[in-house]
């Protein structure tokens, strides 16, 4: 029948259940220190330039990224098998001496809000 036919290529009824909530998708990283996958913005991002390890924690500097736990530990790690020269596919040894002041001056972890890195008392505000 005619009828019949129609009812089966009808639009879904709405309104039925309740809508899904959107969840915001973070992209996923590996560490290259311990091999642990974890969102984008729990990690650090590194660059080389001229042969040197830059921390990028705004994620905006040109090139390919390496990505990092802001711990010393995964830094060890990752210096000790070489994971940076893997990763960012250079030939020599970087150098990390630029990633390891920035891990062990206090700041904020990446992904908390503050992503100037570490605090200096030059961008204090006098308030008085």
């Amino acid at each position: 029948m005619p009828g019949d036919r129609a009812a089966l290529h009808s639009s879904p009824a709405r309104g039925r259940g309740p809508a899904p909530a959107h969840t915001r998708s973070y992209p996923i990283r590996t560490c290259v220190g311990c091999r642990t996958r974890e969102r984008a913005d729990v990690l650090l991002r590194v660059v080389a330039e001229n042969g040197r390890l830059v921390p990028d924690p705004r994620r905006r500097l040109p090139g390919r990224g390496a990505w990092l736990h802001p711990s010393t530990g995964c830094l060890d790690r990752a210096e000790r098998r070489s994971a940076f020269a893997r990763a960012l596919r250079i030939r020599t040894k970087p150098d990390v001496t630029a990633i390891r002041r920035w891990l062990q001056e206090p700041c904020d972890p990446p992904g908390s809000g503050n992503l100037s890195g570490p605090s200096s008392e030059e961008s204090k505000v006098d308030q008085s």
